[in-house]
């Protein structure tokens, strides 16, 4: 997957919208506000309903990112207000984060792969079950990324109910533990519904389930391939190793030091003063003390 990434980012990299997050949270805000104003008319006309998408209705593909959501009636207007503020304020602290740790591309990228998996996910729960309406289909892409900035940010301190100090890693295997749960609720909840005849129902219990299973191997695909797994490779698990039995090796030679001068034989542990230095002109590792770095005999191999 990294090796693929990284030759669609040769190709097309140049296309990258940086800061892409702006835009997200714009549509987000779109989506709070119809939620405000009427949600019926998203769910009637721009969600990812899969049967109208195969009617001709091919804006849904795109239209269902605007899915109302942000605000909590049930909270009061004011308090789901400032709520609404701070959830908008971690996007755009958690994107930004990414942009910067993964790249403008792979950001990009990210939330594209998110937009056309809950496009396919759909489109297989509608071949299952013929469920036409795909409910929460983005909602998770956006928390998700919680999960990326607290795997590259697990020790920054977040005020818990503004009060209480907490880790960001502790904060997300709550979150992740949530998120199971959910999974597992809905799935419970779909076989439950199919076992009664409603496969509608079943649809929509479904749908949730895979939102999430779908936003967590998307963080999942783009954090994994940010990783460097040069460190755990073979090759350089036994560089390392034949490094630090040199280093042994000369240590036991040199009584314990770790630097010893090529002409006068002096360690550290003869004059802890003394500076040293491999010449870079002779040919071979070499080390000198501070005394006779510029005054010995370059070594030239014979041919």
């Amino acid at each position: 997957m990294n090796q693929l990434l990284n030759k669609l980012e040769r190709k097309f990299g140049k296309y990258a919208v940086p800061d892409l997050i702006k835009y997200v949270i714009v549509l987000y805000c779109v989506g709070a506000a119809l939620g405000l104003i009427n949600e019926n008319i998203y769910y009637s006309y721009l969600s990812l309903n899969v049967e109208a998408v195969l009617h001709g209705q091919v804006w849904r593909l795109v239209t269902y990112l605007i899915e109302p959501y942000g605000f909590n009636p049930g909270m009061g207007f004011i308090v789901s207000i400032l709520f609404f503020a701070i959830q908008v304020n971690l996007f755009f602290l958690f994107g930004r984060s990414l942009e910067r740790a993964w790249g403008t591309f792979r950001f990009n990228m990210y939330f594209i792969s998110g937009w056309l998996l809950n496009i396919v996910a759909a489109f297989i729960l509608y071949g299952a079950l013929h469920s036409t309406c795909y409910l929460s289909g983005f909602q998770y892409i956006y928390w998700s990324m919680f999960f990326a900035f607290a795997a590259e940010n697990p020790n920054m301190e977040f005020l818990f109910w503004f009060v209480l100090p907490i880790k960001v890693k502790w904060l997300a295997i709550l979150d992740a533990a949530y998120l199971l749960y959910n999974v597992f609720e809905n799935f419970v909840a779909g076989f439950s519904y199919l076992n009664k005849g409603m496969p509608a129902m079943a649809g929509v219990a479904f749908s949730g389930a895979l939102a999430i299973v779908v936003a967590m191997a998307n963080f999942l695909v783009y954090f994994l391939s940010s990783r460097d797994y040069r460190r755990i490779s073979p090759g350089d698990i036994k560089r390392r190793r034949h490094f630090k039995k040199q280093v042994q090796q000369a240590k036991r030679q040199n009584g314990g030091a770790r630097h010893r001068c090529a002409v006068c034989g002096r360690t550290e542990l003869d004059d802890d003063t003394l500076d040293f230095r491999f010449c870079s002109k002779c040919e071979g590792n070499y080390e000198y003390c501070s005394d006779h770095l510029f005054t010995h005999q370059h070594v030239k191999k014979h041919v």
